[in-house]
């Protein structure tokens, strides 16, 4: 029941973020690519959207861009592809990266997801599954293959314990669950701090504490932790 109260809770504050974003004019989603026949085959994938409106620019304009919350980062002709993507994600962490990437296997793109990107595509994806993958973001969820979600989820909970991490399931304070309980749905920072009624830095405080307290570096591995918690926690009620 509580699974699926956040289920719905995520939905909600998803679909009111899209509305939120939109405005006036639509749902601003950065676009970066070394290719004008790419930038132009990436852009008709969203000439008839309702809401979605792509801006076209570079990594200087958009880094700079506080306002701008979604970007499209075309990678895929580059080999230091996961270079770029870590340098995004540490200099914007609140920027939720669409990335097109070189065509590889599974590990490619647990490897993206974990840096940071919020969907991960490969250049052979049709206008269809790129918009599908862009929705998904701006609603807060990560978009992947199924496959490939089940194969990080898989890897991040068979993980063997570091030393720096708790033997026990650590102690949080109740405004840290409920930082917690959002970012299991995929909320961004700005919108946790909008349901909480809080300052956006104040959750990024708790988010570091919550990283701190479980040692994990990610919000990804943070919400595996929560689950492997849950689980045990369940195991134990039942035992």
């Amino acid at each position: 029941m509580r699974a699926a109260l956040k289920m719905h809770r995520g939905m909600s504050l998803g679909r009111r973020a899209m509305k939120e974003d939109s405005g006036r004019n639509g749902v601003r989603v950065g676009l970066i690519s070394p290719e004008p026949i790419c930038v132009a085959g990436l852009c008709s994938a969203f000439d008839s959207h309702p809401l979605i409106r792509i801006a076209i620019g570079d990594l200087d304009r958009f880094l700079g861009d506080g306002t701008l919350r979604f970007l499209i980062l075309d990678l895929h002709f580059d080999p230091n592809w996961f270079a770029i993507q870590s340098m995004v994600s540490r200099a914007r962490p609140d920027l939720r990266l669409i990335v097109v990437g070189p065509s590889g296997d599974e590990e490619s793109v647990v490897r993206a997801i974990k840096a940071g990107a919020r969907a991960y595509l490969d250049p052979g994806s049709g206008p269809l599954v790129l918009r599908q993958a862009v929705e998904s973001v701006i609603q807060g969820t990560i978009w992947a293959p199924r496959r490939v979600l089940s194969a990080l989820i898989d890897q991040l909970m068979s993980r063997p314990a570091s030393p720096m991490e708790p033997a026990a399931p650590p102690a949080f304070s109740p405004r840290e669950r409920q930082v917690l309980d959002l970012i299991m749905t995929a909320c961004s920072n700005r919108e946790i701090a909008e349901e909480l009624g809080i300052e956006e830095r104040t959750v990024k405080a708790y988010v570091t504490s919550l990283m701190r307290k479980t040692g994990v570096d990610n919000r990804v591995s943070l919400s595996v932790r929560a689950m492997q918690n849950a689980f045990r926690d369940q195991r134990s009620a039942t035992s």
